[in-house]
């Protein structure tokens, strides 16, 4: 399984990026995914994670009513839409798979990830 994830850049405050993770293999829609993201010296912490049909999604206290995940099972893809975007929100954004039964917030509960695309929220 690779992962492949995009659409990080910089923004100002308040602006919105759209993250896209695309993933290769032909079970893609069996499985749960997650978004994750890392600041500078910080852990890697859980944003957001979504079921494998998109019925039912978890968040992140800080992001909920900001940021949207989402997937399409024909692209093979899981989306992370980012609205009114805070300096905070600054860090590596990885997408992730857990071959688990329920919707992990752990990163120890997610066995495949991407590469990690940089989102930079300038004040």
């Amino acid at each position: 399984v690779q992962l492949q994830a995009s659409g990080g850049g910089l923004v100002q405050a308040g602006g919105s990026l759209r993250l896209s993770c695309a993933a290769s293999g032909r079970t893609f829609s069996s499985y749960h995914m997650g978004w994750f993201r890392q600041a500078p010296e910080k852990e890697r912490e859980f944003v957001a994670a979504i079921s494998w049909s998109g019925s039912s999604t978890r968040y992140e206290d800080s992001v909920k009513g900001r940021f949207t995940v989402s997937r399409d099972n024909a692209k093979n893809t899981v989306y992370l839409q980012m609205n009114n975007l805070k300096p905070e929100d600054t860090g590596v954004y990885y997408c992730a798979r857990t071959s688990l039964v329920r919707l992990g917030l752990s990163r120890d509960e997610y066995d495949y990830w991407g590469q990690g695309t940089q989102v930079t929220v300038s004040s």
